[in-house]
């Protein structure tokens, strides 16, 4: 039984306070041979809790900001959210394989000890003599292990930063008007955001503040009260219900709203562990918006402590979620939950894996752009599948599979089979014109499907989306067959495969898990200006260690062509072994030789100074 004394959520909270303090930890040194010159500068700010929180710049080449000789082309970085990898991280894969003993693991572990997370600052300009280096790692304190996760999916011009910390339930708030140089805003502690935990994506607003998931459950079990009168009853941190938080341009926690309903969810599809009296799907974790439309939308991935710290045993299927949520956001302080939509499975819906149902675990949601669209895609991690609204704004939006990874895998890779179940798909975007839907998958592991399956080689392809949004609320595409699964559907408003690669061809659950599109084009003023026909694509090929899928933490850049054909950027190399891709396992950082790292999100950013 859940215990709500005043006593037991004293002391959960003391708990939590303990956590932030031990977090004060001194790395001394900066720099290695490997990296000359380094300059480091430290911003500070204070918290709610009165103690200093801060972000340490290592620039490399020892100048604060990026001097540019005459005629020189302006900058454009590619920031990366990375979490330092230690023991915890390393020895999964034995407790996966218990019984047996964990000697083998230790003996191989070469990063024990906790080190800094950071944002490293990647030069993205094409053609320059420093393109793929990494020109400066802000590293974050004193909290540590704080398993950095999303920050928001495009930066425009003026955008603070906003970076979680899916384990220790905080959110960061940059500023990077000033690049390579970052400056930090503010944070949100979790003692900020009792109402909910373990934050995942963020949605930036054109006022500059930002709605940001939190996947878990209220810090303390049992009931909460919301400020706008909302109770919500959870099983604790890292639990259920999850909430939607908005923030200002600081991180001042603005608003917190539970994502849950009133009378629970669907009990048979939506499992609580301990359980709930009143069963619930709602851990949002993907999350965009439509302001001209009022409309918000998220998507429940899954009850997370049950997934990212139980690495032993397989959890229930039914603790991944089959759910969409809509919300009116005409009050911004005062979300208002509109619609709770369940996804439906498909023709490779297996009643004894249902893990593996298309409409299960559905990590992202991606709004369309233009004025004339209202519509909205979602897309499984396990369940392998695209599923599309016309109409985010009706009472009851009626959403539909209109596409299967599993008709993508050869178009990746030849030697991948053609079932999407298992696909790990993570970062899906609509291209800001609306033409193209863009979608990364880490691939299948080895035996997901029994001993005998292979596999499959992951990457990112591109689906033509125009006759599909061009149908509006008339279209036609439906995948109901297993043909369709595999080739895709017969309708002609379906969507079609415009281009694909792979990333670590032959390797299965080797490939991308997360993505950003280039948003930025080089004017004939020398100045830089959003685009709305993108020509690259980042990617990193690493999900949550714990969770058992990690993956190589390379960082990957892929060209994109107008006709949406993607290939891999063979010029973006590692600094250090020539390889393609920016390998962040490596020993040196310009803040030290902290070894191994693990980078989750991407971004591309422009200083304000380089930027119309």
């Amino acid at each position: 039984m859940l215990s709500t004394s005043p006593r037991w959520r004293k002391l959960v909270i003391g708990a939590l306070a303990g956590v932030l303090a031990v977090g004060a930890v001194t790395y001394q040194g900066s720099g290695t041979e490997a990296y000359a010159g380094v300059q480091t500068f430290t911003d500070a700010k204070t918290a709610s809790d009165g103690k200093q929180y801060w972000v340490k710049n290592h620039l490399v080449g020892g100048q604060k900001t990026a001097a540019r000789a005459e005629g020189e082309q302006r900058k454009k970085w590619l920031l990366v959210w990375a979490g330092d990898e230690n023991i915890a991280d390393t020895l999964v894969k034995d407790l996966k394989n218990l019984p047996g003993s964990l000697a083998g693991g230790l003996g191989k572990v070469t990063n024990a000890l906790p080190g800094p997370d950071f944002l490293a600052v990647i030069d993205a300009t094409e053609g320059s003599d420093t393109y793929g280096k990494v020109v400066n790692t802000a590293t974050v304190g004193p909290l540590v292990e704080n398993e950095p996760h999303h920050m928001q999916y495009v930066w425009h011009k003026g955008d603070t930063i906003y970076a979680g910390a899916l384990f220790a339930a905080a959110t960061y708030a940059f500023d990077v008007s000033a690049l390579p140089e970052l400056k930090l805003k503010g944070i949100s502690l979790p003692t900020n955001t009792l109402g909910g935990s373990v934050p995942d994506a963020y949605w930036t607003l054109k006022d500059g503040t930002a709605y940001g998931t939190y996947m878990g459950g209220p810090v303390v079990p049992g009931p909460y009260a919301y400020a706008n009168g909302q109770v919500a009853i959870g099983n604790g941190f890292a639990g259920s219900p999850g909430a939607l938080v908005r923030f200002d341009q600081t991180g001042k926690v603005l608003s917190q709203t539970s994502a849950a309903t009133p009378q629970g969810d669907n009990a048979k599809l939506c499992a609580n562990l301990p359980q709930l009296g009143k069963p619930t799907c709602a851990n949002p974790h993907g999350i965009q918006a439509r302001e001209d439309l009022n409309t918000l939308v998220t998507s429940d991935y899954a009850e997370p402590r049950n997934i990212i710290l139980d690495p032993v045993k397989q959890p229930s299927p039914y603790l991944r979620r089959p759910t969409v949520r809509t919300w009116d956001i005409t009050e911004r302080d005062n979300p208002k939950l509109k619609a709770v939509s369940y996804l439906q499975d498909g023709p490779r819906a297996d009643p004894a894996d249902p893990l593996h149902a298309e409409s299960r675990a559905v990590m992202e949601t991606t709004v369309t752009n233009l004025p004339g669209h209202k519509g909205a895609f979602a897309q499984t991690m396990q369940g392998g599948a695209v599923h599309y609204t016309p109409d985010i704004t009706a009472a009851e939006p009626k959403w539909v599979e209109v596409f299967d990874d599993g008709a993508a895998n050869k178009a990746i890779h030849a030697g991948n089979d053609a079932n999407g179940g298992g696909s790990n798909g993570g970062w899906i975007q609509t291209s800001p014109d609306d033409k193209y839907l863009y979608r990364a998958i880490s691939g299948r592991g080895k035996g997901a499907l029994g001993p005998n399956d292979p596999g499959t080689t992951g990457g990112v392809y591109v689906l033509d989306i125009q006759k599909l949004l061009a149908a509006g609320t008339d279209f036609q595409c439906k995948i109901d067959t297993l043909a369709e699964a595999q080739n895709g559907g017969a309708e002609s408003d379906c969507p079609t495969v415009a281009g694909a690669a792979p990333i670590n061809p032959g390797q299965p659950a080797a490939g991308p898990h997360w993505g950003a599109y280039d948003n930025f084009a080089l004017g004939e003023d020398g100045f830089y200006h959003e685009t709305k026909s993108p020509s690259r694509i980042a990617v990193s090929n690493y999900f949550v260690a714990r969770s058992g899928l990690d993956g190589d933490h390379k960082v990957n850049m892929l060209h994109l062509g107008p006709d949406g054909k993607v290939s891999v950027d063979t010029n973006f190399k590692d600094e250090f072994s020539g390889q393609v891709g920016i390998n962040f396992n490596r020993k040196d950082w310009p803040h030290g030789a902290f070894g191994n790292a693990k980078p989750h999100s991407e971004l591309f950013v422009v200083a304000d100074a380089d930027v119309k």
